[in-house]
């Protein structure tokens, strides 16, 4: 805190000044706030798991999570394989042409879909052209189906619309070229060769559309066969296409399987693009990407190239400790492995109740928000209601988790050497992955599906619009955000706020389009939409006018405004119900050295979840293509549109805190 500051003027400076200045970013970070804080602890618990040795008895699920760590942390075996598992990847491919010079004459029998192929075969990503996802379908979550989307690509799409002379784009470019050159390929050949790439991956962004567009669910919504694909989309045979990415999982599809296509207009104008673009500039393209996904698992001399290029997106000056990075990838690749050890020696089973007890009280003052507001018609409202009663809530870890052969099952079929090269368990673990998730197209939905939610060892928490769901993984469930055993104000004003952001998700501008059962459906009336959408206006237009200060860059109050609505929605049903509990309970005693009531300590609390220090160009980028507004604006924004914090704090009216004009949806 920074008690010289008045809390009516900057809540935020009030309950995070004193973080904001005494704190100094690590040069192996982007950031430092309270979600890094945990997760450095969760990173130290994992770490004790992965490093111990492995065990001849136990379960293989786990050796593996301790096999990739001791493969991860094999610096000299890394070193010593050199570029030679990168190398056999690029023979599957007849070479990555830039290194071939003009010995690349595969222009006769390369094709992008065999490329395509080979990524799937070999554990690459299929989605360099065309993203291939098998999820829910939007108009009926009781079944999956094959959602075709615009490409995934290898910078964000808001800086290469811009073109090769914005900053970014420029060092994106270089670091192609000086990529291509550390694996052997001569810098003029390079720069020639693989400035056609960058233009290609240009013209892939400009037909992609923005992330502002892709918040409205039903345009993304457009089914139709496989047959009527085809006929809008000629330029390759789908079928043969389909059935190549989902070999090994035991599925064939025809003509007659229905798929979603997301964005038509990308598709529209792809086929011209591909067919416009010469092999060599399409393979030098696929080639870059796979070398780029495949540099983070190899020498010294490409991992150095690899940061040279994240310091200029983030700031970041060197990589991270080994043994933290090693964490990341074992905790990421094997989550339900690393997942199950964690929760059995680290997660209090006390805890999973009384969060538990919290969501409840929480959903319960959405219900009494709901019932009383007064833009709503009551078919709708009555439609809310119904949605936020059928909620499923996933708290801590399934039980089945605590189950060895659950873990076993899972991972049958999988084989991971302790002797494999680093690359090569990377795409191992990729391709059982991926095989795993595209097996789920035929099998039936089972949203409370133990494996769905078996991610605990992260810190974080989610909202699932298919499933109409709300998760509070293990991770998050202690630190700054809770503990069982401490006052509620504390709990109420940290992890309450997440809880009740969680829910509110069901009903922001995307959420809204769900309906009770995770089906896309308008259960609006046109009058109380209307409604919604002026309220929402509201928001959008309030955070559009915040600005950095650090790098004077302006909210996006579009792209951020579901995370805003969540943010105002949830710390007000947090408030209530806490509101509620004191009214049920003996008066909490006020926390040592702090003159602040119960209620000033659960605005303290909400406001401290948010305390951040961001690297200037990592906090560019989370403006310029991210969802969630700073923590600044996440604090000062939605207290400021509560009249009860002005209240608790004696805030004038016309002050910063206390403005005349608020926003509120819900």
């Amino acid at each position: 805190m920074d008690l010289n500051v008045e809390p009516c003027d900057d809540f935020f400076n009030y309950a995070c000044g004193s973080f904001v200045r005494k704190t100094t970013i690590p040069d192996d970070r982007v950031s430092i706030n309270t979600f890094s804080v945990i997760r450095d602890r969760l990173k130290e618990q994992i770490h004790s798991l992965v490093s111990e040795n492995v065990i001849e008895n136990e379960p293989e699920p786990f050796k593996f999570s301790k096999n990739l760590f001791r493969i991860c942390m094999n610096k000299t075996q890394i070193q010593k394989n050199g570029i030679k598992p990168l190398e056999a990847v690029f023979d599957h491919f007849g070479g990555w042409p830039v290194l071939k010079e003009d010995k690349w004459n595969f222009d006769s029998t390369w094709s992008w879909v065999k490329a395509v192929k080979y990524c799937r075969r070999l554990g690459y990503s299929t989605d360099y052209l065309i993203n291939f996802s098998v999820g829910s379908d939007l108009e009926n979550s009781s079944r999956r189906t094959i959602k075709i989307d615009q490409a995934s690509l290898g910078t964000n799409r808001e800086y290469l619309i811009k073109g090769i002379n914005h900053p970014i784009v420029s060092a994106y470019y270089s670091y192609m070229v000086d990529m291509a050159v550390l694996l052997g390929a001569s810098k003029e050949r390079a720069q020639q060769d693989l400035l056609k790439s960058l233009n290609f991956e240009i013209a892939l962004a400009k037909i992609s559309i923005s992330k502002e567009k892709r918040r409205n669910i039903t345009a993304l919504h457009n089914p139709m066969t496989v047959e009527e694909f085809q006929r809008r989309y000629p330029y390759t045979d789908w079928v043969e296409y389909f059935n190549v990415i989902l070999r090994g999982t035991g599925i064939t599809i025809d003509e007659n399987e229905i798929i979603n296509v997301n964005v038509p207009t990308f598709m529209d104008q792809l086929g011209q693009l591909l067919y416009n673009t010469p092999k060599r500039t399409l393979a030098n393209y696929v080639l870059w990407r796979v070398s780029g996904f495949s540099s983070f698992f190899l020498t010294d001399s490409i991992r150095k190239r690899q940061l040279q290029y994240s310091t200029v997106i983030s700031g970041k000056q060197k990589h991270e400790p080994r043994w933290k990075e090693c964490v990341d990838i074992v905790a990421e690749r094997l989550s339900i492995s690393v997942g199950a050890l964690y929760v059995r020696k680290y997660f209090h089973k006390d805890s999973k109740h009384a969060a538990l007890d919290m969501v409840n009280n929480i959903k319960s003052a959405f219900v009494d928000i709901l019932k009383n507001v007064k833009w709503m018609d009551e078919i709708t409202r009555q439609s809310a209601l119904d949605k936020v009663g059928s909620m499923v809530t996933h708290i801590g870890y399934p039980d089945e988790l605590m189950y060895d052969r659950n873990i076993a099952e899972y991972y049958d079929g999988l084989q991971l050497k302790p002797d494999e090269s680093f690359l090569n368990a990377i795409l191992l673990l990729n391709r059982f992955k991926t095989t795993k998730a595209f097996k789920r197209l035929r099998q039936p939905v089972n949203k409370t599906d133990w494996i769905s939610h078996s991610r605990p060892a992260v810190v974080n928490a989610f909202y699932s619009a298919s499933e109409n769901s709300i998760q509070f993984p293990a991770g998050i469930l202690q630190g700054h955000f809770f503990a069982y055993d401490r006052p509620k104000y504390l709990n109420y004003g940290a992890i309450g706020y997440v809880i009740g952001h969680e829910i509110t998700h069901g009903f922001d501008d995307k959420g809204r389009q769900f309906d009770k059962n995770g089906n896309l459906y308008d259960w609006w009336q046109p009058s109380t939409k209307r409604a919604y959408l002026q309220k929402a206006r509201c928001i959008i237009e309030q955070y559009g006018n915040y600005t950095e200060p650090n790098v004077r860059l302006r909210v996006n109050g579009v792209s951020t405004q579901g995370e805003n609505i969540a943010d105002n929605g949830g710390i007000k049903e947090a408030y209530y119900a806490y509101r509620k509990w004191a009214e049920w309970n003996e008066p909490e005693p006020q926390l040592p050295g702090l003159d602040l009531t119960p209620e000033q300590m659960f605005w303290l609390s909400a406001a401290q979840t948010w305390c951040s220090v961001y690297r200037p160009e990592t906090m560019s980028k989370r403006i310029t293509t991210g969802v969630h507004s700073p923590g600044r604006f996440r604090v000062i924004g939605p207290m400021s549109n509560m009249v009860e914090f002005a209240r608790d704090f004696n805030c004038p009216t016309g002050t910063p805190m206390n403005p005349v004009r608020k926003c509120e949806v819900w």
